[in-house]
């Protein structure tokens, strides 16, 4: 996964995780670092094998290692994480590599994240939403009670 080691080496993407690391410094709840990337990554790995659903692992990765990389800019400006990780992402992904196709494939699945209506697609799309979902631990969260999540968007049950 050559392309993926580019993106954990690339400046970008490094500036943008630790302007996430530092806007979430003090907060209590799930964080949007380098631990939750990769357990979306390998959570999205996992469920693509299961539902044998082809997607190329390099990128489920370059995909899940992007999808909040611009969290700090919603928390500075109010602009939806997604959003900005959509317009941040595809200068990262072709200098490490990717096609114009790979690019506007992952930056769609990145768009769409937060949409309960691509759950059950058996896509990229889908994935990166049941997967990001699964990677929170709520049942096991010491601040849950006290997070803004409605219910039916927290994890109480999916244990991976």
């Amino acid at each position: 996964m050559e392309r993926v080691d580019r993106i954990l080496q690339h400046e970008a993407f490094r500036f943008h995780l630790r302007q996430n690391e530092e806007a979430e410094r003090e907060r209590r709840f799930c964080k949007h670092g380098i631990e939750h990337f990769l357990d979306v990554a390998r959570i999205a790995t996992i469920m693509n094998l299961e539902e044998e659903l082809s997607v190329e692992k390099e990128i489920i990765y370059a995909t899940a290692l992007l999808h909040d990389i611009g969290k700090h800019v919603q928390y500075k400006d109010g602009t939806p994480h997604e959003l900005a990780g959509a317009e941040l992402a595809p200068s990262i992904l072709q200098d490490c590599g990717f096609h114009a196709q790979e690019v506007e494939q992952i930056v769609d699945a990145i768009l769409v994240h937060r949409k309960s209506e691509v759950r059950k697609e058996p896509n990229l799309r889908g994935l990166l939403y049941r997967a990001d979902k699964a990677s929170r631990a709520c049942f096991a969260c010491k601040a849950e009670k006290d997070c803004n999540w409605k219910d039916g968007k927290k994890n109480f049950s999916e244990v991976m």
